[in-house]
């Protein structure tokens, strides 16, 4: 993830063995600051990968894609076309919500307004407008500097505490919320995690907690999909697609569906004379 061969915002999937019994294979995600619980653009590129190289074929896998993650196992489905896959959907661990209409007194901000949910990992949704922000390209630095800043501040005052895994008790990050820029979608995230990083995606994780926080709210039903875009118009769907508990928490199952592509097939080379050879981050 670190230059010279990657960059700040860069995001991969460590692909191994699986952990548990009757699963494909397992996944740890990197990015800036380690390794994260969860992500779900991370599983749609690690399905689209393991079909299109041959690592798995539809008739190896059956109807599911098994998966164990940090966060628990992911169950994802590929739609085939010939040798290409087309859209991959998976069903992510419980969600659900931890506060709503909450706020804190954020250093040049001022009063913030926010959900906390989680979806896999837990995160803090903000409206950007409620702060002066918009949920476009030319705001990415703005977005990034307010969104670490939030995420310290609710860190400090709203300690999260995961039910059975006290490793996923933490704050992930801010993801930023608003319009649509095109028909068709319901809203736009824009997501701020680990070190100042914004994700290009939707964020898998994040529309699962948005759907956990709509569905609390009673803005949308059981079965109804949303469409959320990312800061580069990509999109997500999300649906519930039932009702559980997890520990003390009125829980959902969300469904996310989004496609992926390959960009390149690349080889590292680490010379053991190059004094740079373990990369650097100037951000």
């Amino acid at each position: 993830m670190h230059e010279p061969r990657g960059h700040a915002d860069m995001y991969g999937c460590l692909m191994l063995p699986p952990a548990t019994e009757g699963a494909h294979f397992s996944v740890l995600f990197m990015h800036n600051a380690g390794y994260s619980t969860m992500c779900g653009h991370g599983i749609i590129a690690a399905v689209t990968v393991a079909m299109e190289t041959g690592m798995l074929r539809p008739s190896d896998s059956g109807d599911t894609v098994e998966i164990d993650t940090p966060a628990g196992r992911v169950s994802a489905s590929a739609t085939v076309e010939g040798d290409r896959v087309r859209s991959v959907s998976f069903r992510n661990v419980p969600s659900w919500v931890e506060v709503l209409d909450a706020d804190v007194s954020v250093p040049g901000l001022g009063r913030v307004r926010f959900d906390l949910a989680f979806g896999g990992a837990y995160y803090a949704f903000v409206d950007a407008a409620s702060v002066g922000l918009a949920c476009l390209p030319g705001s990415a630095a703005e977005l990034i500097r307010a969104g670490r800043a939030i995420k310290r501040t609710i860190e400090a005052e709203y300690p999260v505490h995961h039910p059975v895994e006290e490793d996923l008790s933490f704050l992930y990050g801010t993801i930023f919320t608003g319009p649509p820029g095109d028909e068709g979608a319901h809203s736009r995230n824009v997501c701020i995690f680990a070190d100042g990083e914004l994700d290009r995606s939707p964020t898998g994780t994040g529309v699962s907690a948005r759907a956990a926080i709509h569905f609390a709210r009673g803005e949308i039903r059981r079965g109804q999909a949303l469409t959320i875009e990312s800061i580069v118009n990509s999109r997500f769907s999300v649906r519930v697609v039932d009702e559980t508990r997890f520990g003390p928490h009125n829980a959902i199952v969300p469904e996310v569906e989004g496609s992926a592509f390959i960009t390149g097939v690349n080889t590292l080379v680490l010379d053991p004379a190059d004094p740079f050879r373990h990369g650097f981050f100037l951000r």
